[in-house]
């Protein structure tokens, strides 16, 4: 066999070819490694220049590196944040995060060949900042498995905030085009400035006359809203109030130390308002429409982007606001009757289809005044149409001083005009129309001449006289036309007999207040039996008016009215007096077991003084306070404490009440657990069906027997037959009144029936002593 060992100098050539192999891979690492270093530090100054942040996230350990850079885009510092991967997850907004991660996971499958995303991320000082965030994935060469996410984020907040200032903007513009109110617009107008400033708030005055009107300003508290609102501008009314007062700009570092804001600092500060920045809005011809004001909660002066943005937002929304001043005058002029201000045709009939809706899905009426100048054309012919036209203006001024601002007066055409009035009260339509004739009819000087316009006026309601423009109209014009017929110079219905009962109702009013304040009504009374000793133990005093003119008038008519003009305390004070002193006048002709019993007005009882006028009319004329019983209805002592308080001091002063028409209001007997009275006086209303209907005996017999158990007396009003009292006594009723004894009746018939011996004897002599008296 050969030898097949390797020579000496085979080894000695294999040494040398592997030396050579190690050198020459050698060789390559170093010039890999220095390549390596190489782009590193490329990669690293490519950063640094173009400050993005570095992350390097390694797959197999979750360990993350952040660099410096991207610490500090977030506002943390080198040794802050640990290197993990829970680090970046929690400074990812919440609403972002699954669509981050999402898409890493999307790049990391294959399933997407690059890694590019925007995602907002939190600031270490609560703010959020707005990143682009690139990756690239590192594998390894053998089988291809990634092993690390290497990433750059870039700080785009800015370019994020000037793309939506941008689109704000360009929404603005298309609300403007469109014709967007200008109350939204403004609202977002300051809210596009608020986003590109945060803590900022913005606010817009429009400048009417010489006031502060509240344009817009969504982010400022309501109250400060309210409370500027209506101020009249000046160089000392704040910011806004001297930039519209000087139409220059206003700057106030220090809302508390600013001489400028001395008047209304106090409005301001407890909001937090610490500073104003105040820009004049104007028109295209340089005129002050408002003012645009910027605030926030530290003091401090704008930068040069804040000035820019304030500039720019008082251009923006002079553009707005001059808009809808143009808007507002073309609709004036659309509406507005030239010549006498008031609204013309066109605005009539709007209005009138307006309020036949509202009445009818309220189930209201509404009134049509139709005017028509009496005797106009004589002016026009005599004295000249300008002359005319001066008279229509200064009529049209008087008409608008009858109205309330919520009624409607338009000038239809030539002397003809209209006024639209809501029914609060019956009559009132009337009441317009009576002062209406009474404003027309002052005189006036024309032309050196003196004239006394006249008018003829006639009225129609909706739905009852027309329940639809024409046909109301029509029914207008046909109580015009009486009016005029029955002389001019007054007004008339659609319907004669309201026009008779609407002037009747005005007489009252017009002459009750004279025949109050001069004495010359009158007190008549009705007598209270007591059943078993067949004696007058009281009596009430009722009010009569006789006028000269208009006769016997109802107390159901003057009353209320006297409730309507405010006279019903003076009313009641004369009847408390005289009714007191013919008391005194009876106790000193001996009837000293009588007392006397006056009616009270429900009003009354929310009067703070009415206690003290009753204890005066007390002290003044001397009686007893348990000579004097107060009626007052039902209604007015449920359950309101306020009323309850006024009985409490009443029976403190020791006058008696009762309870007038009792059963005839609401809870009636619930009523009694709050009572502190004296006595019921059971309704008519029962007395006259007790005979005819059980269930109304039985509630008669019901209220003595409990009014009794709660210690009340019980007085029947109303009696008229002997049947009536027989019942009434079977049932324990103790005192009655009513015709079966006697009518109302003046002082001295009453005195004459306290005078009859035949009192005591028997009921038949009662009713002859009271037939032979009438």
């Amino acid at each position: 066999m050969g030898n097949t060992n390797p020579s000496k100098s085979q080894l000695l050539q294999e040494n040398e070819r592997l030396r050579a192999e190690l050198a020459a891979v050698k060789r390559v690492s170093e010039i890999r490694t220095t390549e390596l270093l190489r782009s590193e530090e490329r990669f690293s100054l490519a950063m640094r220049g173009t400050s993005d942040g570095l992350w390097d996230w390694n797959l197999a350990t979750d360990e993350v590196y952040y660099s410096l850079r991207w610490k500090s885009m977030l506002g943390y510092g080198e040794h802050e944040l640990e290197n993990n991967l829970s680090t970046l997850t929690n400074l990812i907004h919440p609403e972002d995060k699954d669509s981050v991660w999402q898409k890493v996971r999307n790049y990391l499958t294959g399933s997407t060949g690059s890694f590019e995303v925007e995602m907002r991320m939190l600031h270490k000082k609560g703010h959020v900042i707005y990143v682009l965030s690139r990756a690239f994935l590192v594998k390894r060469r053998s089988d291809g498995k990634p092993v690390r996410l290497v990433g750059t984020h870039i700080d785009i907040t800015e370019r994020k905030k000037a793309e939506a200032f941008d689109s704000r903007n360009t929404e603005i513009l298309e609300m403007i085009a469109i014709g967007r109110p200008a109350s939204d617009i403004y609202d977002a107008i300051a809210l596009m400035y608020e986003e590109r400033h945060p803590g900022m708030r913005c606010s817009m005055l429009e400048l009417h006359g010489n006031k502060l009107l509240h344009g817009g300003a969504p982010s400022l508290p309501k109250e400060y809203c309210e409370a500027v609102n209506g101020l009249e501008n000046g160089p000392n009314v704040g910011s806004c109030g001297r930039a519209t007062y000087t139409g220059e700009r206003v700057l106030v570092e220090n809302i508390e130390t600013d001489p400028k804001w001395k008047e209304i600092k106090h409005i301001a500060l407890p909001h937090g308002m610490r500073c104003c920045w105040s820009e004049p809005i104007k028109n295209s011809f340089g005129k002050v429409l408002g003012a645009f004001g910027m605030y926030y909660n530290h003091p401090a002066l704008p930068n040069k982007e804040e000035l820019n943005d304030l500039k720019s937002a008082a251009r923006l929304t002079g553009i707005v606001m001059e808009r809808d001043q143009a808007q507002k005058r073309i609709r004036t002029l659309a509406y507005t009757d030239e010549l006498t201000g008031l609204a013309n045709r066109a605005s009539f009939y709007q209005h009138v289809e307006e309020l036949t809706k509202t009445a009818n899905r309220h189930n209201r009426r509404f009134g049509l005044l139709f005017i028509d100048l009496d005797d106009f054309k004589g002016v026009n012919d005599s004295l000249g149409h300008d002359t005319g036209d001066m008279l229509l203006k200064t009529l049209a001024t008087r008409m608008k001083s009858t109205c309330r601002e919520v009624d409607l007066v338009a000038r239809l055409s030539g002397d003809e005009f209209c006024i639209l009035v809501e029914e609060i009260e019956e009559d009132y339509a009337a009441k317009v129309a009576r002062r209406c004739l009474d404003a027309i009819s002052q005189p006036i000087e024309l032309s050196a001449r003196k004239l006394t316009p006249a008018c003829s006026i006639g009225i129609a309601h909706y739905p009852d006289d027309g329940k639809d423009l024409s046909t109301l109209l029509k029914a207008a014009d046909t109580s015009l036309y009486t009016a005029k017929e029955n002389g001019k110079n007054q007004f008339a219905f659609y319907k004669p007999e309201l026009t008779y009962k609407a002037e009747y109702r005005f007489q009252i009013e017009q002459n009750l207040r004279e025949a109050i304040e001069k004495n010359q009504l009158s007190l008549v009374y009705q007598p209270q039996i007591n059943i078993d000793s067949a004696k007058i133990i009281g009596v009430e005093a009722l009010s009569r008016w006789y006028h000269p003119q208009l006769g016997q008038v109802p107390p159901v008519d003057f009353i209320a009215t006297a409730e309507k003009i405010g006279m019903i305390k003076p009313l009641t004070e004369w009847v408390l007096k005289t009714a007191c002193n013919q008391l005194v006048s009876w106790k000193k002709a001996g009837y000293r077991t009588i007392r006397i019993a006056v009616n009270i007005s429900p009003s009354l009882f929310l009067d703070k003084d009415f206690v003290l006028l009753v204890k005066r009319v007390i002290d003044e004329t001397g009686i007893m306070p348990n000579e004097l019983e107060l009626e007052v209805t039902e209604s007015i002592v449920q359950t309101d404490s306020r009323n309850l308080s006024i009985f409490q001091k009443l029976k403190d002063l020791g006058v008696l009440i009762a309870i007038d028409d009792f059963g005839t209001g609401y809870s009636s007997f619930a009523s009694l657990k709050h009572l502190n009275v004296d006595c019921l006086k059971i309704d008519k209303y029962f007395i006259d069906d007790m005979l005819i209907d059980k269930k109304t005996l039985t509630l008669v017999s019901s209220m003595i027997e409990m009014g009794h158990k709660l210690g009340y007396a019980i007085i029947a009003e109303g009696v008229e037959t002997t049947d009536q009292l027989d019942i009434l006594k079977k049932l324990g009723c103790e005192t009655v009144q009513g015709y079966l004894f006697s009518k109302s009746a003046n002082a001295g018939i009453i005195t004459k029936l306290l005078d009859s011996n035949c009192w005591p004897q028997s009921w038949s002599c009662l009713m002859e002593t009271h037939e032979s008296i009438n």
